[in-house]
């Protein structure tokens, strides 16, 4: 998802339940009928209610109120039907791509659900035009066809094997024309879609009440009939919800220290369970070319060899994260380790080498900048970077943290000679991994021209419909990347929910984009 807002997509990933100790609870709040109502907390809340504008964290709520032509159910790694009854490449090229919709699909305000809605949908991302917007997915579309009432053609303006797995991020979600102007943003806090749920009503910063969508004909299984999900802008407070059994589980937002908190045998631990999985956000350090000393290929290729991402990992992420050494992470086709390949363990004779073979004098002054977007242990991240790359007596590290708008005006105009950013894939496929980075114009604002990767392995690659087929385009991808250094990956996170221990579905509940799959949530029938 977009590096600038997502806070946190995961492919194919187990998921694996901790226990912490089983015990049971009480509940006071109950929907009509007497039926136990649930309800979600989360520190990621939506931007804004209009697909064509969000390119970030609102994904969450989308993905339960919205459908998409094809999705991502809980263990596929590839796009699956959800509204298209079939989708296709109709040429060996992949420039057509060719959905049919499900017969007698409908919104839940009895709108139809056909191709004329579908082109209107993603049409009006591109012609609406949001700046940080969905419209940057949709670069390799040039013309959206209507055959009939039910198939809608794609008309690629380049080979684009990835178009399906766009199609199926929340970017893309299906909206009515009667409810969604063709040129304009719905601005009235308002949601219709098609998707398990219906939207009930919305407060911002408070909650979001979904009822089940009863005119739904999906992939997904709705194991609830509604939910509430509660928004929190601190984490701690999440956590104090849950032991106060507010609410009953938590699906974003857990920080090191938290998780390390629920892992214990702790009283106040008894009837909650912390689900684990692998993910596929990833850290990493950028460097600005322009900049005297970042723009050193000895200077990078030093910082490269002295970083020791087990004793990062460890001290500040407490075993939350593991340790990168591609920008393609494990559980993504094309992931490798090529930069333990390349510079093994640290080593401050091989970095002082490195330097002195380069002409480079030491100690490098070097300015490393970092946002407070990801919570309060970035700032011990770079700490612990500055000390590691200070005791090897070759650099003096200056670090310097922002605010989010603050730091993105500042690395946007080039000013900051190395920073740290951190990704979300918008869906799982190691494409996504290299080319919002690479170019004359990428989503860092420092131009990495390579014309290796631009022009030959990421065209080819996405000329190649079976993505399990492009692993050595991306396996060069990452030599070339360990060899000049541009972007330095340190780690990859772990993502955790919590639940009370009389809730079900909670290790079904994240699709491989990372996303919260409300519909998977139930409370078990006894204890």
């Amino acid at each position: 998802m977009h590096v600038f807002y997502r806070t946190c997509l995961r492919a194919g990933a187990a998921l694996a339940s901790i226990s912490l100790l089983a015990g049971c609870g009480l509940f006071s709040d109950t929907e009509a009928g007497g039926q136990k109502k649930i309800s979600v907390g989360t520190t990621s809340e939506p931007t804004t209610l209009d697909p064509a504008a969000a390119w970030d964290s609102s994904w969450e709520l989308y993905r339960n109120v919205f459908q998409t032509l094809l999705s991502f159910p809980t263990g596929s790694t590839a796009p699956q039907p959800d509204a298209a009854q079939s989708c296709e490449f109709a040429d060996a090229a992949s420039k057509t791509y060719v959905c049919v919709l499900k017969p007698g699909l409908v919104f839940s305000n009895g709108e139809k659900l056909d191709a004329a809605a579908v082109k209107h949908s993603i049409d009006r991302i591109r012609l609406i035009d949001v700046p940080n917007g969905p419209s940057g997915l949709l670069n390799s579309l040039g013309s959206v066809e209507l055959v009939g009432d039910r198939t809608v053609k794609f008309h690629l303006k380049v080979a684009d094997a990835t178009f399906p797995f766009i199609l199926a991020t929340p970017a893309a979600s299906l909206v009515p024309p009667g409810e969604y102007p063709r040129n304009s943003l719905r601005d009235d806090g308002r949601v219709v879609g098609s998707g398990p749920y219906v939207l009930r009503s919305y407060s911002k910063g408070k909650k979001a009440e979904l009822a089940g969508n009863e005119t739904y004909d999906g992939y997904a299984k709705r194991q609830n009939d509604s939910l509430t999900i509660r928004y929190f802008t601190d984490s701690a407070a999440m956590v104090s919800a849950l032991r106060e059994k507010e609410i009953q589980a938590t699906y974003r937002g857990l920080d090191a220290n938290e998780v390390v908190e629920l892992q214990r045998k702790k009283p106040e631990n008894e009837d909650l369970r912390l689900i684990e999985t692998v993910g596929t956000d990833i850290r990493y350090l950028v460097f600005n070319a322009r900049d005297t000393n970042a723009g050193k290929l000895p200077v990078r290729q030093a910082v490269a060899q002295l970083v020791d991402r087990g004793e990062l990992v460890s001290k500040v992420y407490q075993g939350t994260a593991e340790p990168l050494y591609s920008m393609v992470p494990k559980g993504i086709v094309g992931h490798t380790t090529e930069f333990f390949d390349h510079y093994g363990d640290p080593n401050v004779a091989k970095a002082r080498k490195i330097l002195a073979d380069g002409g480079v004098e030491t100690p490098v002054r070097l300015d490393l900048w970092y946002t407070d977007r990801y919570g309060s242990t970035t700032a011990l991240e770079f700490k612990e970077l500055k000390r590691q790359l200070e005791a090897s007596g070759l650099f003096k590290v200056k670090v310097t943290g922002k605010p989010e708008a603050e730091f993105l005006k500042g690395y946007k105009s080039g000013s900051y000679p190395v920073f740290g950013r951190g990704w979300i894939p918008d869906f799982p496929d190691p494409d996504n991994y290299v080319a919002p980075f690479v170019g004359e114009n990428n989503v860092l604002a420092t131009p990495y021209v390579n014309d290796e990767i631009t022009k030959e392995l990421l065209p080819a690659s996405r000329r190649e419909s079976d993505r399990g087929a492009v692993a050595k385009d991306f396996q060069r991808v990452q030599e070339i990347v360990a060899e000049e250094v541009r972007l330095l990956p340190l780690w990859q996170g772990k993502l955790y929910i919590a639940v009370s221990e009389e809730m079900g579905g909670g290790e079904r509940a994240f699709d491989p984009q990372s996303i919260m799959q409300m519909w998977e949530l139930y409370r078990k029938a006894s204890w």
